[in-house]
């Protein structure tokens, strides 16, 4: 089969196509014919090196779509449409960047669908990550005020959808001007244009602060973040868009304010169930959720595709089609 492989830790070009042996059948894991996956900024910091315990050569890719080859457990049927999501995929064990995948039983998650892949390729990871940022890690409730600190990402982008369809004020930053009609008409209330702060744009129109902030650029603006949230406000690191991992210098009895609350989300599959995937699917089909799909490529351009990613020129999500 071909594979995307990333031969060592390096830049985008350490990825390789490659011919390499499909994977054999075992116990407990089932194997997927990949149609397509997005990709996700931790596969990034893999290729890198950033992500302990990675040994290469490895077939990255935590989240694949994709229809069922062989289950030797029985639980699912020869051409049953899966998703499949994190658990060690793309990083202990090959993971999606290929024509097959060998994974787990318990990350694996059925559903039915008409959408085209590169559509389905887009939704799994995304919607973990949006959904269990809001809900579980935020606890957002409808009439709240929320801050989405990276708000042009695909992720932002979804977040603001599913905040606004439960009733919240949502505010979304992005560093480019010309982002901010795409912000609005995707149902923020107010755009801030992020210079690397926003607190003092943000008290103009909220004095006291917000409720809660879904911080996406990560180490590099949360220490203003922390400063945007009024009395038990709740800051929730997700993402790592301004691709630093670690602060030089944090001062909890100083850069939290009091009463405040910081959290991360770091959701795995245990995080999703077949039942929220497949009524988030349902909302994308009738339309009442519309993705936000920047480029849509081919296995053969996976180089290309984390070379995009790395230099931050996407306005969504990127997908590859198998």
């Amino acid at each position: 089969m071909k594979a995307a492989v990333t031969i060592q830790a390096g830049n985008a070009d350490v990825i390789v196509i490659k011919e390499v042996p499909e994977p054999s059948l075992k116990q407990g894991w089932v194997l997927i014919a990949v149609k397509a996956f997005g990709l996700n900024r931790s596969e990034l910091f893999t290729r890198r090196g950033d992500s302990q315990g990675v040994i290469f050569p490895r077939i990255q890719g935590i989240e694949c779509v994709g229809l069922v080859e062989n289950d030797p457990s029985g639980t699912f049927k020869k051409g049953q449409q899966v998703a499949a999501i994190m658990g060690g995929m793309g990083r202990f064990f090959d993971g999606g960047y290929a024509e097959y995948t060998l994974v787990p039983l318990e990350i694996v998650f059925p559903f039915n669908s008409n959408l085209a892949w590169d559509i389905l390729g887009a939704i799994p990871e995304m919607f973990q990550t949006v959904s269990g940022s809001l809900n579980q890690a935020l606890g957002i409730e409808a009439k709240e005020t929320l801050l989405i600190r990276g708000g042009s990402s695909s992720i932002g982008m979804l977040a603001c959808q599913l905040a606004k369809a439960k009733g919240l004020t949502v505010i979304s930053t992005s560093r480019n001007p010309e982002k901010e009609k795409i912000l609005l008409a995707n149902g923020a209330d107010y755009v801030i244009i992020d210079k690397g702060s926003v607190s003092e744009e943000l008290k103009e129109i909220y004095p006291d602060g917000v409720n809660k902030v879904l911080e996406l650029v990560g180490t590099k603006t949360l220490k203003d973040s922390l400063k945007c949230i009024c009395l038990k406000g709740t800051v929730c690191m997700t993402g790592i868009l301004g691709n630093e991992w670690s602060m030089s210098e944090f001062t909890p009895m100083g850069d939290i304010p009091s009463l405040g609350r910081l959290t991360v989300y770091m959701g795995e599959s245990k995080n999703l169930s077949k039942e929220l995937l497949q009524e988030f699917i349902e909302q994308v089909e009738q339309g009442s959720i519309q993705l936000n799909i920047d480029q849509v490529y081919k296995l053969s351009q996976v180089s290309e595709a984390h070379q995009y990613m790395e230099e931050n020129k996407a306005k969504g999500k990127i997908v590859v089609v198998v």
